[in-house]
Formats: structure tokens, sequence, C-alpha cells
């Protein structure tokens, strides 16, 4: 296990960044103001509002499910995360596995499963699933083997990539109002080479993203799910008992 570095959430947080990024950073018309009806304003304005409230929201839960890859490969999120950098939720990578995390602060606590363990620590990925059973590695984000993985859990940068991209100009269109679990929204529409993304935007209170769905002909589908804007952030952490700090462990096996 010594210096190995887990990237299984690479392409998810790339994929999830790229989704999202497709629809909020198309936005082409001007601001619209916090008195607007926003099923008065146009696409391209109600995307800009998104953007904005994307901006500021606090905390967030971000679901992801389905995938634009053509081979078929997911990788999926499930995770409650705020602005202080706490998460609490799982990263799965399909086939490859899932991995349960809890991060507060600067501490994070990782739980793969035993086929994460197998498809990423080849040869001894079986004798570690045995060895850490039911039991989360604990350490710092500063740890190699934590860092990459506790990427994942920053809001901020998730957001920033999003509203630092470049605008991409692409035609909009505004759907009638509809319901998406069990919210009222106005969904934009954005269609270009055999691609259909669809941001549902909340028609009342704050206009929030509600979900984002991508189309691509001959690729597959994709979605993101985000929810309980404002809500904090579980803050129960793992016992001791079940936890093995990773920096001992590396002692250990040096």
């Amino acid at each position: 296990m010594s210096g190995h570095r887990f990237t299984a959430h690479t392409p998810v947080s790339a994929c999830a960044a790229a989704l999202v990024a497709a629809v909020l950073v198309m936005a082409g018309g001007s601001p619209a103001y916090a008195g607007d009806d926003i099923e008065s304003l146009s696409a391209q304005q109600i995307s800009e509002r998104a953007k904005e409230a994307l901006r500021g929201a606090t905390s967030v839960h971000f679901v992801t499910e389905g995938s634009l890859n053509p081979a078929g490969t997911t990788s999926e999120l499930d995770l409650r995360l705020d602005r202080d950098g706490n998460c609490a939720g799982t990263v799965s990578t399909g086939a490859k596995g899932s991995v349960e995390i809890v991060k507060r602060g600067t501490t994070v606590w990782m739980k793969p499963d035993e086929a994460f363990w197998k498809s990423q620590v080849p040869g001894t990925g079986e004798r570690a699933a045995e060895l850490f059973k039911d039991r989360y590695l604990r350490g710092s984000t500063d740890d190699p083997v934590l860092s990459s993985m506790a990427e994942v859990c920053d809001l901020e940068r998730l957001v920033k990539s999003v509203t630092d991209s470049p605008d991409l100009r692409l035609p909009l269109t505004k759907g009638e109002k509809t319901e998406v679990d069990g919210v009222e929204v106005i969904p934009v529409i954005a269609k270009q080479a055999g691609k259909t993304v669809t941001m549902y935007v909340a028609a009342e209170g704050t206009p929030y993203p509600v979900r984002l769905d991508a189309v691509q002909a001959g690729e597959g589908e994709a979605s993101i799910a985000l929810s309980d804007y404002g809500e904090p952030v579980p803050s129960a952490t793992p016992p001791a008992d079940r936890s093995i700090d990773i920096s001992t462990l590396m002692e250990r096996g040096n």
C-alpha cells in the first residue's frame, strides 16, 4: 500500500463539473434581478440566475447518475458538502467498487468496499479488504493516500470549475413549467452536436438548479440532482474503534 494514491474519483469530479458547466456557463443574456418573475425571463437570464444562485450556495446534496461514456463505465457521487470543506457520502466507481467518505475540516475518514480494494490495490487488495473490513482509514488532507479522494468534498472547487469556465454561448430554449423531485421548475434546454442538456431551475424562491440531465446520441445519459441547499452536512464521524490512523499504518508498512 505504501505510496499508493487513490485516483478513482477523478472521472467522477471531472464528469460532474463538465455536466454542470455544460448548462450553467452557457448564459449569454443580461443578468436577472432579484425581483424578477423567473417565468417572465429569457432562457439566458434564467441560466444566469441559476449560475449566480449556485455561486452563493453554502451547502448542497449532490447526486450524480449515469454516464456519457460510450464504454458504459460509470462513476457516481452521493455527497452532502459545504464551503467549509465538510462532506459525507459515497463515491462509487461501478464494478470497481465504492468508498464511504466523511470529512470534517482537515480530517478525512475513508472506508472502501471489497471491490474497491481489489481494483485499486492489485495483488494485495483482497488481503487489505479483509484486514480493513468495516473500518475506516483516518488521516489528514495532507496525506497523499487520502488527499485525492478528499478533493471531491471541495464545493468551492466545483463551483469555481463552473463559474470560471469560458462562456459556451450555446443556443438556449425555455420549456414549460413542470415538476422535478417535488419542486416546481423551469427547464432550460441546450442542444448541440447530438447532445441535449436540460437544466431544471426552481421556479419559486432562490432559483437554484434542481436537476441537470444530459443525453448524448450513441454515448448514454447522465444526470445531476442538487437539493438540500443550505442544510448542514451531517456532523457525525466514525468512532475511534472503527478507525485506523493511516500515518501509523504507513509507518508499519515501510
